[in-house]
C-alpha cells in the first residue's frame, strides 16, 4: 500500500515539475503578437484561397501589420473595399487596385480543333499533359479535363460541353488565381477586368509556326504580326509565333480584332458593332445617278407633249 502511494507521489511530483518547466520555457520564448493582426483578420473574407500570395488570410493579416505600406498587398476576394477597412485599422492608405479576372486564352473549340486520338486514362489535365500531346494535334491548347474547375473554390469556372473549353462566370470570379495555377498548359491568366468588363484578348498560346498552328486549330494565332502593325499604342507584341496584348497599354480600339485573319483576337463584353455607313463616294454617286435618270425622263415628257 505504501509502495503504491509513494509511486503516485513520485509521478505527481514529476508531472508537476515537467509542467512547471514547460511553463517557464514558454514564458521565456513567448513571442508577443500584435493585437491588430486579429482585427485585420476579422475584416478579411476568410476564404484562405491564397490569391493574395500568402498561405491564408492570417498570413496576409500578419503581412499587412508588419508592412510600412499596403502597396502590393491585396485581398482579391474582398477587393478594394476590404483593403480600405484594413487601411483604416492600421492607419494606412490602401492604394486603389484595378479589379482582375481569370481569362481563358484558348479558343480551340471542337469544331476548330478536331480530335486525333482518344484519351482513356485518369481524368486530369496534369496527368494527360505529362503523357502526350492530348486528344488533338495542338500541344498548347486546353485538355478539357477540368483541373481548373476542381481548383476553383467559388464555382466560377465550368467546362462548356459543346466547345470543350472552360468558361469563367464573371459574377463569381474573385481572381484568386487557383485555376491559373492548376492549368498545366498556362492557358488561364489573370488580367484586368477592364472598364465595363471590356477587354481585348488573344485567345491562343500556340507557339508553333503559322502553318503548323493553323493545321492543328483553325482559330490559332499564326504570328503574322498584322495586329501588331495595326496597333498604334504598342500594346501588342508577337513572340514565339504568337501575339499577346498588354492590358496596361491597350486602349480597346478593336482595330487588332479587325486585322486578325484567323479570328484569334476576341473583344469581350463589347456592344455589337454598328452597321457600316455609306461611304462619301457612294453618297456622291447617288445624286449623279438620279440626275441621269431625270435627264432621261425629261425628253420623254417633251415627246409626249409634242
Amino acid at each position: 500500500m505504501n509502495l503504491i502511494v509513494v509511486s503516485l507521489l513520485v509521478l505527481g511530483l514529476t508531472g508537476l515539475a515537467a509542467a512547471l518547466l514547460l511553463y517557464l520555457t514558454a514564458q521565456k520564448f513567448k513571442v508577443e503578437e500584435d493585437p491588430r493582426i486579429d482585427l485585420v483578420q476579422e475584416v478579411l473574407p476568410g476564404a484562405n484561397c491564397g490569391g493574395c500570395g500568402f498561405a491564408g488570410c492570417r498570413a496576409l493579416a500578419e503581412a499587412c501589420v508588419k508592412a510600412d505600406s499596403l502597396d502590393g498587398l491585396l485581398c482579391p476576394v474582398g477587393g478594394a473595399a476590404v483593403m480600405q477597412q484594413v487601411g483604416s485599422i492600421l492607419g494606412m492608405e490602401a492604394a486603389a487596385a484595378d479589379p482582375m479576372i481569370a481569362v481563358v486564352r484558348c479558343n480551340g473549340e471542337c469544331k476548330a480543333r478536331p480530335r486525333t486520338s482518344e484519351y482513356d486514362g485518369v481524368k486530369s489535365c496534369r496527368v494527360q499533359n505529362s503523357l502526350y500531346v492530348g486528344e488533338t494535334a495542338c500541344p498548347f491548347g486546353c485538355l478539357s479535363c477540368g483541373d481548373c474547375v476542381e481548383a476553383c473554390g467559388f464555382d466560377a469556372i465550368h467546362i462548356n460541353p459543346e466547345t470543350g473549353l472552360p468558361e469563367v462566370d464573371e459574377d463569381k470570379c474573385v481572381a484568386c488565381g487557383k485555376c491559373a495555377k492548376a492549368c498545366p498548359r498556362n492557358i488561364i491568366e489573370l488580367r484586368k477586368k477592364g472598364p465595363k468588363g471590356r477587354r481585348m484578348v488573344v485567345e491562343c498560346v500556340n507557339k508553333d509556326k503559322g502553318a503548323v498552328a493553323r493545321k492543328a486549330c483553325l482559330n490559332a494565332c499564326i504570328g503574322c504580326g498584322k495586329c501588331q502593325k495595326e496597333c498604334k499604342f504598342e500594346a501588342i507584341t508577337v513572340e514565339n509565333n504568337v501575339a499577346y496584348i498588354d492590358f496596361n497599354k491597350c486602349r480597346l480600339c478593336r482595330k487588332c480584332e479587325e486585322a486578325c485573319p484567323t479570328g484569334a483576337i476576341h473583344a469581350i463584353n463589347f456592344p455589337p458593332r454598328k452597321p457600316a455607313t455609306e461611304t462619301p463616294a457612294a453618297a456622291q454617286a447617288q445624286p449623279a445617278e438620279t440626275k441621269t435618270e431625270a435627264a432621261k425622263v425629261e425628253p420623254q415628257k417633251e415627246e409626249a407633249q409634242a
